[in-house]
């Protein structure tokens, strides 16, 4: 396994001779794996492109995420700027680092959008970022080329299960009852929360965040029944809408929680509600502003 590091820490310091001249674009595309713009992404598709495709990739990253976040556990991998004192550290990054999250995000993000739609443009863009992301991990001394492989791996394999299973696992939700529905989306991310050593933000961000989107798709679907599509000024003005006050729900609660006990407890909170708002209450808001269509 050093053999395999030490290589890859060669590679990390070739990419790495060319900062900072590469530094920004580099930032700008790893920008693109971070939770923080899927945070702007997530919500664009949901509210203002398709609202099925929105709710399953939700459901999608999420999930991945938390994965992502067991298997970094496990694999228990140093980072490069840990690993050997040359290599910069030219991003924040904690926890460790097998597999790429960058990465397997990536993957089933842009591979699940690519495959949704299966417009020649959206595969061109996705063919790219699943370079461009990957790199700049390993350009920013945040991973080593092993890292990559299995972000990738993992990635490809959930996505290909995602797309087998889902439709038939969502035609046997969907026909139960409102209770057992609510059960599983609140009870679901609590029994995976059992799993979670104290004080691991990245599955308790991933783990809060999926009750609060799938209670509130269940809830939206049951009372509010939105349409995504609709008159492009429309849709335009909901997602500014809703993404501003996301962001002030996303902010204020991180300023009101702070410093709060037990801290793990509320961090699920505080991605719980975030998530709620984005299922069910933005949904909600745009009925009531005329912003969008109520399905009959």
């Amino acid at each position: 396994m050093e053999s395999l590091l030490d290589w890859g820490i060669q590679v990390v310091l070739w990419f790495q001779q060319f900062s900072p001249t590469l530094d920004l674009p580099f930032k700008a595309f790893t920008f693109l794996g971070d939770k923080e713009f899927f945070l702007l992404l997530m919500p664009l598709v949901y509210w203002s492109i398709n609202r099925q495709a929105g709710a399953r990739l939700f459901m999608l990253l999420l999930f991945s995420a938390y994965l992502n976040e067991v298997a970094k556990l496990l694999a228990d991998q140093p980072r490069p700027f840990n690993y050997d004192p040359r290599v910069m550290k030219i991003v924040h990054a904690d926890s460790g680092g097998f597999p790429s999250g960058h990465t397997q995000s990536a993957v089933v993000v842009w591979g699940y959008l690519a495959c949704r739609f299966n417009k020649l443009p959206l595969w061109l863009l996705a063919g790219f970022l699943l370079l461009a992301i990957p790199l700049s991990r390993i350009y920013l001394g945040a991973h080593f080329p092993t890292d990559l492989l299995g972000g990738y791996a993992i990635g490809a394999l959930v996505l290909f299960l995602f797309l087998r299973l889902t439709p038939r696992i969502e035609s046997w939700f969907l026909n139960k009852g409102i209770i057992y529905q609510l059960g599983a989306s609140i009870g679901l991310p609590v029994l995976l929360i059992l799993f979670i050593p104290s004080g691991n933000d990245g599955l308790l961000t991933a783990v809060g965040a999926l009750m609060g989107v799938a209670t509130g798709v269940v809830l939206e679907r049951r009372w509010v029944r939105f349409c995504s599509d609709g008159r492009w000024w429309k849709q335009v003005i909901r997602y500014l809408v809703g993404i501003v006050i996301l962001i002030g729900v996303w902010l204020g609660l991180r300023i009101a929680f702070d410093q709060l006990e037990p801290a793990d407890v509320y961090r699920v909170i505080r991605y719980a509600l975030v998530g709620l708002w984005g299922g069910l209450g933005a949904p909600w808001l745009f009925v009531r502003l005329k912003l969008a269509e109520k399905k009959p």
